[in-house]
């Protein structure tokens, strides 16, 4: 098995050192002793992975770290991560993220650019099971089918975020402070693109998706088909007693953030939403084996959150390009993406971590592990919709009581110097009118 994750993580990954290592000692190279890094490493992955949800994904991944004089190590002094990457259902991914606490004494300073395109984006309706999931209307051989893009629409994000975290008392409590723009065009399935070369049996229907009659029936209002700038200012409070960021062994580290979207910013709407968020982590065998769980609230405060904002994640920072909601490869893995989406929703992951064996490799520190986890969430404030009977929604698309959206599941990691993580999950839903389910290939753990 370990020959195997070997394989694996030599064929899709690189390192270099900017120091030159005395050669590993006999204990080190069988994995008992762990050098700290100095100066410079960097991983490079060629980003071919693969997510049920957006398909096989293939582009450039590249990770800088500096680890100074080696006192930090496992903890790097600054982080540069830069992706160009196509996923095969259309979704495009072009991002350079900054992370450090070393380049103003006091201030942990992230920076995240990035622009982002999706051709066919999960989009189910509201407020969970309210919503009837009918895989049949994307079925060719179905008699009830629609299309396969019924449960879709496109949509192109420009984001750019700066956060600040600096110290409020000791070494783990950290106040949060922040501001964003983000520039959202949201648009119907473009059908004759992805016609383009297909055979005639193959061709798309050019029919209303789930979006586009939901805009009929007044459900989404024309000004939010039309989107534009989301202008934000982002403040909260974060404790974090973690040992290790990427894979800790014990700690927590729990945040509250708040973030407005005044119209004084240029935003074409104007709300707030909250998030709070709780992790915690235990270590159940020395160094080997660790528990981690991680429970999440999202909710709107006040004002009108326009339809596609409401899968939007909101955290102190996001290591990951993918904030969408609850659903997929970041939240509910197996559910389908975007499949719990409300004005407020709950979630949860439970996650048992074993690293099963260590080892070194051209001075680079190697260790290979498994991970077993349950996912779970629920919507918990309802966007409101007209359900009464004789209404569209209700003779058509309402489908019973919101319960708990649950999946299981396992996964793979290899993880090089403890900070570059290359990962593999697959989760499957208790319930059919989640999906069915999902396999996740890309990089870190899921918090």
């Amino acid at each position: 098995m370990c020959k195997i994750c070997l394989t694996i993580l030599l064929f899709f990954s690189f390192s270099w050192q900017s120091e030159v290592f005395p050669a590993p000692t006999k204990e080190s190279a069988n994995g008992n002793q762990d050098q700290p890094k100095k100066g410079w490493t960097f991983g490079v992955l060629p980003a071919l992975s693969y997510n049920s949800d957006l398909g096989f994904q293939y582009g450039g991944v590249v990770n800088f770290f500096n680890f100074g004089d080696g006192s930090t190590y496992p903890g790097y002094m600054h982080s540069l991560y830069a992706e160009v990457s196509r996923y095969t259902r259309g979704t495009g991914v072009n991002r350079l993220f900054y992370d450090t606490e070393y380049l103003v004494p006091g201030l942990r300073i992230t920076a995240d650019l990035g622009y982002y395109t999706e051709k066919a984006l999960d989009f189910y309706g509201f407020n969970g099971y309210n919503s009837l999931y009918n895989r049949d209307l994307e079925n060719e051989s179905h008699h009830q089918y629609i299309s396969r893009m019924y449960y879709s629409h496109e949509r192109s994000v420009f984001r750019f975020s700066l956060d600040l975290q600096g110290s409020l008392a000791g070494s783990h409590l950290r106040w949060v402070a922040g501001a964003g723009l983000m520039n959202t065009s949201i648009a119907p399935v473009d059908v004759d693109a992805l016609n383009e070369g297909r055979d005639e049996d193959e061709m798309l229907p050019d029919v209303p998706g789930l979006m586009e009659r939901y805009a009929d029936w007044g459900i989404i209002s024309q000004e939010e088909l039309e989107a534009g700038w989301t202008n934000y200012l982002k403040l909260g409070i974060v404790y974090d007693s973690r040992d290790n960021e990427p894979n800790p062994m014990s700690g927590i580290w729990s945040e509250a953030v708040l973030l407005a979207v005044p119209s004084f910013l240029g935003s074409e709407f104007s709300y707030s939403r909250i998030s709070l968020t709780y992790r915690q982590y235990f270590t159940l065998v020395e160094n080997d084996l660790s528990l981690a769980y991680r429970l999440n609230y999202h909710g709107t405060v006040n004002g009108d959150v326009p339809f596609f904002m409401l899968p939007y994640m909101i955290y102190s920072f996001s290591q990951s390009s993918n904030t969408d909601g609850l659903g997929g490869a970041r939240t509910l893995r197996g559910v389908s993406r975007n499949r719990v989406v409300g004005e407020g929703v709950v979630f949860g992951n439970l996650e048992l971590r074993w690293k099963f064996h260590r080892m070194n490799f051209f001075n680079q520190s190697l260790y290979f592990g498994l991970n077993g986890f349950v996912d779970t969430g629920r919507v918990v404030q309802k966007r409101k919709i007209d359900q009464e009977p004789g209404s569209p929604f209700f003779d058509e698309y309402s489908d019973g009581l919101e319960e708990m959206h649950t999946a299981l599941g396992a996964g793979l990691r290899v993880a090089m110097n403890k900070n570059f993580v290359f990962g593999a999950d697959y989760g499957m839903p208790l319930d059919k009118r989640d999906g069915n389910g999902g396999l996740y290939i890309g990089l870190n753990y899921l918090f």
